[in-house]
């Protein structure tokens, strides 16, 4: 009886834990996070129509997500567009969220600042107005103000369902320092939520480093990271590094996860690596990266051995033979009192060599030689060797006074 409680008690938590999926970026910029950092997506209100009409017979049509605009028997008039760089943000009091609309018409509102135009804020309530209208439907502008004639304030009350995941803000993972193609803002970029089969490691690419960074006063809610393959079989996957270890990222020092995998089978269709990074109190960071097995793989530790024999025998060596010719040429220096060219250890066995190569012509000057005046003379320079008793033709004799 208790192993199956116990059994039945993992299963929960287990089925607790997959519920908790990756915090995905919606494929629209029409979402935001709340005060409690749980994510809300209106994807599903883009374009939608709420009107409002006043007693000036110019009516305020929000289109959710698109503009703001008056109608009215001139024409209309465009008070904003919304777009990814406008500002979607968690609002204050009975304001859930806040919109900011830009780029409206300029006639008579030229001098605006950075000439932005007519301008609109859309404050959202969740639920129903103040005041108990929007009792259903999917909205409606509970008041309209207008601070100028080139800004107006909009209240508008819509339903914004149940709250989603809670993301941890500031989050990044990317593939360099500074950047965040995988992970941005808590949020997993779109061809990293599942297996993305466009864009996948090679099979001769063996490993990948992962940079981790958050928000400082956070870093230390961030936990070891997992790793779950499918195929389950096929694809060896070793993490390490400061991230793999746990230790907390900022932003000015990101961890690392070096990722090192090995094909042991051959796969037509790319391996399926799946990372979690759990988060107290957040829901998990999650995202999937792609490795191609074409073919099998030996240990790159064997590989790459004799490598890492080669390269630090050649150190080793290159040091030795700078200690050696610094300290010869010191000791020749200032010991055998050699100066320039002479002091160089190895130049009489190397000017040997050159010697001995070109046929014993132009030997290197000795500095024991230095006053013989037959030195460094070609065959062709020296004078004719003559005998005892025979008589030299440019012979002169010197007498004395």
């Amino acid at each position: 009886m208790a192993g199956a409680l116990v059994v039945v008690f993992a299963a929960v938590i287990l089925h607790a834990f997959e519920g908790g999926g990756a915090v995905v970026v919606p494929i629209t910029s029409c979402y935001a996070l709340d005060n409690t950092s749980h994510i809300h997506d209106f994807s599903n209100l883009i374009g939608q129509i709420v009107e409002y009409d006043d007693d000036k017979a110019n009516d305020l049509v929000v289109r959710f997500c698109k503009d703001v605009e008056t109608r009215s028997q001139p024409g209309y008039v465009a008070f904003g567009r919304f777009d990814k760089f406008n500002h979607f943000v968690a609002g204050t009091g009975h304001v859930n969220f806040v919109q900011e609309y830009y780029g409206g018409d300029l006639m008579n509102c030229e001098k605006t600042y950075d000439k932005l135009g007519r301008t609109a804020q859309v404050n959202i309530i969740c639920g129903n107005c103040p005041s108990g209208q929007c009792t259903g439907g999917l909205g409606c502008i509970c008041n309209v103000t207008y601070e100028s004639a080139c800004r107006v304030l909009i209240d508008l009350a819509i339903p914004c369902g149940k709250p989603a995941l809670r993301v941890f803000e500031g989050f990044t993972v990317g593939f360099n320092p500074r950047s965040w193609e995988i992970v941005y803002n808590g949020l997993t970029q779109l061809g990293y939520e599942k297996a993305h089969n466009m864009f996948s490691f090679k099979s001769e690419q063996r490993d990948v480093t992962l940079y981790l960074t958050a928000v400082a006063s956070l870093s230390g809610l961030v936990e070891k990271p997992m790793v779950k393959i499918s195929p389950d079989k096929g694809l060896d996957v070793q993490l390490s590094g400061s991230g793999a270890n746990g230790d907390p990222p900022t932003t000015l020092s990101p961890t690392m996860i070096h990722v090192e995998w090995i094909c042991e089978r051959g796969l037509d269709m790319p391996y399926e690596v799946e990372i979690t990074i759990p988060i107290k109190g957040y829901d998990p960071i999650q995202f999937t990266l792609a490795k191609m097995c074409e073919h099998t793989q030996s240990e790159s530790s064997e590989d790459s051995r004799g490598w890492a024999v080669f390269g630090i025998i050649s150190c080793i060596s290159i040091v030795a033979f700078t200690l050696f010719c610094c300290g010869g040429f010191i000791y020749r220096t200032r010991v055998k009192n050699l100066h320039g060219i002479d002091a160089v250890p190895g130049i009489a066995i190397l000017s040997s060599c050159l010697e001995t190569a070109s046929g014993g012509i132009h030997g290197y000057t000795q500095p024991s030689d230095a006053n013989n005046p037959f030195t460094n003379q070609g065959p062709w320079d020296r004078q004719p060797t003559y005998t005892q008793g025979t008589a030299r033709p440019s012979e002169r004799t010197y007498g004395s006074i």
